[in-house]
This record gives structure tokens, C-alpha cells and sequence, in this order.
């Protein structure tokens, strides 16, 4: 008879964590871990996007034992989780966490349970702000429809529509465990199979859409996420506003993301999509929308292989709206 408890003491994970400017952020998170990886045999791998301040250091003397990756560069944080895993120690399976993520305890040894459900190739917890309010983190693959119902009643009332909404906002979702198209990357389980199957990251997203990309391949590939609400995290940053440059970039990866799984004609109508809900939004005040449309009527923007940005993976991911 299957046996858990073994399988789970078989189990190795790489806990993978891409770092900038995170300094403040340590403490809490090292602390963490040994609770949230309580009865697992892992390791870390931290991958620095040449942080200015003391980040590095305090690694070294919050981890000694860890695998330090000094990137030279901000190189984004697809690459650094590439970077990060391409030198972690034998594994099982590989712990994407932001460094703003604090996880709950045996966090990951249900996620691990979770793996094993066939047909799953990433796992995913329930995530909290740091008021215990719970982060909407599932999502349905984007879609013209969707994008329409985001742009004509707002996140979170289109969210509790599988046909309108990508983000998935009815709270009752978050009870029980379920698959999802993809979720958002602060805290993300992978199972050796699917990083094998599916990996690298997509780079040239540097940030934002690269999770979303990931979690698709895999699920083209028969390796889709689940979600355990028995499994817990909180990310700090999860409900925190973000500049217009960073919502720019998120807006036009989304755009890019969408034209590498559908027709050109398609991509246009998508594009255009989204360009009214940033249209209407940016009417009534509000920067972040003002430089997306300008990112979106951007021929470089829009390009393939995003210029330069001066961001970095530590920045906290724009919640979806609540209203």
C-alpha cells in the first residue's frame, strides 16, 4: 500500500528565491521557511539581481548554507529563477517564492501532497495579505471575452463569471481544492517532471506574464496547477498599488502573451480590448492606465522582446481589483 509519510521524506525540494533591493524582506522570510518546510528535506538557491544594498550580505549570514546567485545585473525574474535552479542541488521539486512571501506552517509539505494528483504539475496555496484578507491567485486563461468583462464591469465582478473574468473572485472558489488555468507566481510548487517537460522560464518577459506563459506550457503539456487551500502563505505586497512604468509593462507583456497562442486577427481584437478598459480607466485619473495606453500604442513597447525596464521581481505584483 502507498505509504505518504514515505513519499514525502523521499521528496527533495529547491526552494528558489530571486532577490533586489530585498534586505528588509529576509529576516521574515528565512524565518518562515523552516515552518513551512517542516518534515522536507530542501535546499536554497537565491538569485541577486545586483542588489544596491546590503542584500547579499544579509544572505550570507541569515543562510549561510544557501547557494547564492550574484546575476551581475537585474536580468528579471524569469532569469533568475532559471539562473537559480540551473545550479540548486538534486531535487524533486523546485519552491518559486518572492521574498516577500511568508509561508504558513507545512506549507509545502501539502503542496507536495498535492503534486501527486495526476495530471498536476504545479501546485499552489492559499495566499492572505497581512491582514488575513485572502488574495484572489487563481486564474482562467486569458480571452477576448474576459478582457471585455474586465473592461465592462471590473475585475471583480467579471471574475465571478467563468465566461467574463480571468481573475477568479468568488471566495467560495478558494474552499476547496480545484485546477486552474495558471496562478500568480509569488508562491508556486513544481513538480522535476514538469520542470523537465516545460522549463526554462520565457526571459523575455522580464517580469509579469512569465508565470502565466509557464503554467500554460505545462498545461498544454498535461501537467496543469491545483490549488490546496490547506496549504497557506502570505505575501505581504499582494494588495499593493504599483507605478504606472510597472503596470505599463504588465499591460503590454499581457498583449505579448496573447499573440504567441493566437492568430494575429485575434491578438488585434484583444489588443484593442484592453485598450478601452485602460482608455476608460485612464480618463478618470488614474497614471497607471494613462502609461499603459501609451505602452499599448507603443510600436516599441509592443515589440516582442521588451527594452529595458528599471524594475525588478522584488516590486510587489498588482492585486486584482476588489471592486
Amino acid at each position: 500500500m502507498n505509504n505518504p509519510e514515505a513519499n514525502v521524506q523521499d521528496e527533495a525540494v529547491a526552494v528558489v528565491v530571486v532577490t533586489y533591493n530585498s534586505e528588509q524582506l529576509l529576516p521574515a522570510l528565512m524565518e518562515s521557511l523552516g515552518t513551512g518546510l517542516d518534515g522536507v528535506r530542501w535546499h536554497l538557491t537565491v538569485a541577486d539581481n545586483a542588489s544596491a544594498d546590503g542584500t547579499v550580505d544579509a544572505l550570507r549570514r541569515l543562510a549561510p548554507e544557501a547557494t547564492i546567485v550574484e546575476m551581475g545585473r537585474n536580468a528579471g525574474y524569469a532569469a533568475g529563477i532559471n539562473a537559480a535552479v540551473a545550479v540548486a542541488g538534486p531535487h524533486t521539486a523546485v519552491l518559486v517564492l518572492n521574498p516577500d512571501v511568508r509561508l504558513g506552517p507545512g506549507c509545502v509539505r501539502t503542496l507536495l501532497d498535492t503534486l501527486r494528483t495526476p495530471g498536476v504539475g504545479l501546485a499552489v496555496p492559499r495566499i492572505e495579505d497581512g491582514t488575513g484578507r485572502l488574495i484572489p491567485t487563481l486564474r482562467r486563461e486569458p480571452s477576448i471575452p474576459r478582457i471585455l468583462g474586465d473592461a465592462l464591469l471590473g475585475a471583480r465582478r467579471a471574475g465571478k463569471f467563468r465566461v467574463l473574468g480571468e481573475v477568479i473572485t468568488d471566495d467560495a472558489y478558494y474552499e476547496q481544492e480545484h485546477m486552474a488555468d495558471w496562478a500568480e507566481g509569488s508562491t508556486m510548487l513544481v513538480s522535476k517532471e514538469c520542470w523537465e517537460r516545460c522549463a526554462p522560464w520565457d526571459e523575455s518577459f522580464f517580469l509579469y506574464s512569465e508565470e502565466t506563459d509557464f503554467a500554460l506550457r505545462a498545461r498544454d503539456a498535461g501537467l496543469g496547477t491545483r490549488y490546496n487551500p490547506a496549504a497557506r502563505a502570505v505575501h505581504l505586497e499582494g494588495d499593493s498599488r504599483v507605478s504606472p512604468r510597472l503596470w505599463a509593462l504588465l499591460t503590454t507583456n499581457r498583449v505579448r502573451l496573447y499573440r504567441r497562442r493566437h492568430s494575429l486577427a485575434a491578438t488585434s481584437v484583444y489588443w484593442s480590448a484592453l485598450l478601452l478598459r485602460e482608455s476608460s480607466r485612464a480618463v478618470t485619473g488614474k497614471p497607471q492606465s494613462r502609461m499603459a495606453v501609451k505602452s499599448l500604442l507603443s510600436p516599441t513597447r509592443m515589440r516582442e522582446t521588451p527594452g529595458p525596464w528599471t524594475v525588478h521581481p522584488s516590486v510587489p505584483r498588482p492585486a486584482p481589483a476588489r471592486g
